[in-house]
This record gives structure tokens, C-alpha cells and sequence, in this order.
């Protein structure tokens, strides 16, 4: 397996498909998940013609189960070390739920010399707890309830998300995916319990607002209006608005985890956007 040394010597895992040549393609994970989720669209792009590379989150997956640093400035910069270490240039970022705001933070932290565009689908910015000055967000006891809940029975808990609101598998007529919530509940409990604990505080109370204003390169904001992960129309509409260079696509009825339960259009609206 590879891994890149973190600077402050976390080991992150990383997938790097394709020739070294060609366009990359660089995907980040959502919470509590691992690059594996990305694996309909690493595949479907690869045979595009693409690179494409995608890395675990430190305490996520196969990277190292570290007590602490898991908040949005490591996460950003582990990113920019696998950059750096596999030497990328012109990549566009690809992030869904907490990898988008990991996709915006890193570009604002680290500059976007080595980027050309980004993506960001069913993501947290600009802020998801509720404040006075972001009345549209989610209660922190929402967030605590979380917590609450891994502490708890973080297998369970891991079971319920996916089996219910992560893929709309509870709403009237849906047909689950046992595959699909098993794949969730293996990535999940590959990670580290404390990592993904802060997680939820990194993810909920991490204001991205001037991370959104700063950016000036091309950034498709992909959001589903059924998410019930991370409400719409206070994540990707607003995102959109606070973006110099941003485009909002609504996908009707879509649920948060749509990357994989409708990866043939989001796969598709993906390509247009990198061509275009």
C-alpha cells in the first residue's frame, strides 16, 4: 500500500490510478468514509483517460488512527503533502460532504497553483451549525446527538445512517442497497473512533465562508434538494452565492449519498465540467 508522512508524521494512504501524464482527478471523502467510497467514479474516470488519486483522511480508513489533529487545517494539509509528494499539477479537486470542505479549505490554505477546478457535491460549507449570524443551520445538539450516538454504539449507529437518511433508503418506494449499506458500514469501522468523534465537530462548526470568497478558479457546487444530511438549501445554494466562480446544479429528489446511488449522472455531469 502507499502512504505519504504527514508533516507532523501522520501516514496517509493514498490510491494513484493511471499514467503519470495524463489529467488528474483528485477525490476526497466524506465523513466517516475512506477513498473506497469514490470508487465508482475512480473507476468510471479511469477509463476516461484520466488520472486519478484519491487518499484516506488521517484517522480514516487505512491512514493512521492518530488521537488528534482532526480538524480542517491538518486535513488541508495532508492533503497539500500528498500533492506535493506525488508532484500534481492542474488537478481538479473532487469532494463530497466533509471532502468538500476539505476541498475548499486546502485550495484557501495552499493556493491553487497545482488546481485548474473544483467540485464540490452534497458538501458542508459554508457552516452547518446554526449561529446568529448563520440562522438557516442545524442546532448543535444535532451535532452533540451524533457524538452521542458513536460513544454509544458506533457499529449500530454506523448501520442506521446508511440504511436510512445517508442514501434516502427511508423514504416511500426506495429499494436499499444491502451492498451498498455494508460497504458504508466497512469503511466506517475501518477508521478510528476519536478521529471520526472530532470529526463531527471539524465538519459542523468549521466556517468556510472566506475559504468560498477566496477562490477564484471554476467550482461546480452539486447538491441533491432531498439531502437530509446536509440541508440544501443552506450548504449548496449559499456556497454558490459566496463563490467569484461558482456554479449551482440542483439534482431533484437526490439523496446525500448520490455519488453512488446515481453515479452514471453524477459521473457524466462530472466529465462535462472537467472538459468543458
Amino acid at each position: 500500500m502507499a502512504f505519504v508522512t504527514s508533516k507532523d508524521g501522520v501516514e496517509i494512504f493514498y490510491k494513484d490510478w493511471g499514467p503519470l501524464d495524463a489529467p488528474v482527478i483528485f477525490f476526497h471523502h466524506g465523513w466517516p468514509l475512506s477513498a473506497d467510497d469514490w470508487d465508482a467514479q475512480m473507476l468510471f474516470f479511469l477509463a476516461q483517460g484520466f488520472r486519478v488519486i484519491a487518499h484516506d483522511r488521517r484517522g480514516h480508513g487505512r491512514s493512521s488512527q492518530v488521537w488528534d489533529g482532526h480538524d480542517m487545517d491538518h486535513y488541508a494539509d495532508d492533503v497539500a503533502a500528498v500533492v506535493k509528494h506525488l508532484d500534481v499539477h492542474g488537478a481538479v479537486h473532487v469532494g463530497h460532504s466533509t471532502g468538500g470542505g476539505e476541498v475548499v479549505h486546502y485550495l484557501a490554505r495552499h493556493g491553487e497553483d497545482r488546481a485548474s477546478k473544483a467540485a464540490i457535491l452534497g458538501a458542508v460549507p459554508p457552516l452547518m451549525v446554526k449561529t446568529a449570524s448563520n440562522p438557516g443551520g442545524l442546532d448543535k445538539s444535532v451535532f452533540d446527538g451524533l457524538q452521542a450516538q458513536l460513544a454509544a454504539n458506533r457499529a449500530q449507529f454506523y448501520y442506521d445512517i446508511p440504511a436510512g437518511p445517508f442514501y434516502g433508503y427511508n423514504r416511500p418506494g426506495a429499494e436499499p442497497s444491502q451492498g451498498v449499506i455494508w460497504n458504508w458500514w466497512r469503511q466506517g469501522m475501518m477508521g478510528c473512533a476519536k478521529a471520526h468523534y472530532d470529526g463531527i465537530v471539524a465538519f459542523s462548526q468549521t466556517d468556510f465562508s472566506e475559504d468560498l470568497k477566496a477562490l477564484k478558479l471554476p467550482v461546480l457546487v452539486m447538491h441533491g434538494d432531498d439531502d437530509q444530511i446536509v440541508p440544501y438549501e443552506n450548504s449548496g445554494v449559499l456556497s454558490a452565492k459566496l463563490l467569484r466562480n461558482g456554479t449551482l446544479k440542483t439534482y431533484k429528489g437526490f439523496p446525500h449519498g448520490m455519488p453512488t446511488t446515481h453515479a452514471d449522472t453524477i459521473n457524466a455531469d462530472l466529465l462535462a465540467f472537467i472538459r468543458g
